[in-house]
């Protein structure tokens, strides 16, 4: 299954509460490249300053990363694909991909969230600066003001969680992204949910479609 939306629009949370009900992998392509950055590996340091801008990664390099991901053991009885594919040629590449391995889509869930609620939504989430656990200062604050519960390392706003970088990443969205949606909606995959509202209740909503996806 793929998970597509604008940024904020909840993949992240929805994408794990489904990995654990169907015990299949979260991949979030976004966790990955966060991680390379961290490390400071040879892909980080090509893609901080992208990343940091709001800005798309390179086409090749991502293909590569969902590759190697995709044929891991624990991919093999399914998975949850979080922020890829993100323009109609990577849409194309996937498909190419998965009948290639033979692990056709299931379903392609799409989450529409107004831009104006991304901006709040993102603009007040800070993460740990230690294990990457996010927090919202309005919706899901931590018990002690400006530190992660787990580790109690202090929280950090991500470069791509301020305003400026908000508007420009909701600007390639709309510009690169959005035709990914017309690109599945010519397909019987694609499942629309306005994601307003309680997490529990868009997960049991999207359930409920993937069952009708599954029949």
């Amino acid at each position: 299954m793929v998970l597509i939306g604008p940024p904020g629009a909840g993949k992240g949370t929805q994408a794990a509460r489904l990995a654990a009900h169907y015990r299949i992998p979260h991949i979030s392509t976004g966790d990955m490249l966060r991680m390379e950055v961290r490390q400071e590996t040879p892909i980080g340091l090509q893609v901080r300053d992208r990343l940091a801008a709001g800005l798309l990664v390179p086409d090749a390099l991502m293909l590569g990363m969902v590759e190697h991901r995709l044929l891991q053991k624990d991919a093999k009885q399914g998975f949850i694909l979080d922020g890829f594919p993100r323009s109609p040629y990577q849409a194309e590449a996937l498909q190419r991909l998965l009948e290639r391995i033979q692990r056709p889509l299931m379903a392609v869930v799409q989450l529409i969230v107004p831009d104006q609620e991304i901006v709040v939504r993102l603009s007040y989430r800070r993460c740990c600066s230690l294990c990457g656990k996010t927090y919202h200062l309005m919706y899901n604050q931590p018990q002690r003001e400006g530190y992660c519960d787990i580790d109690q390392a202090p929280l950090v706003q991500r470069d791509d969680d301020r305003e400026d970088a908000i508007r420009t990443r909701l600007q390639v969205y709309h510009q690169q992204t959005e035709p990914v949606v017309d690109y599945y909606r010519r397909t019987p995959l694609l499942r629309e949910v306005h994601a307003l509202g309680d997490v529990p209740s868009i997960s049991l909503h999207i359930q409920n479609l993937l069952k009708g996806a599954a029949a």
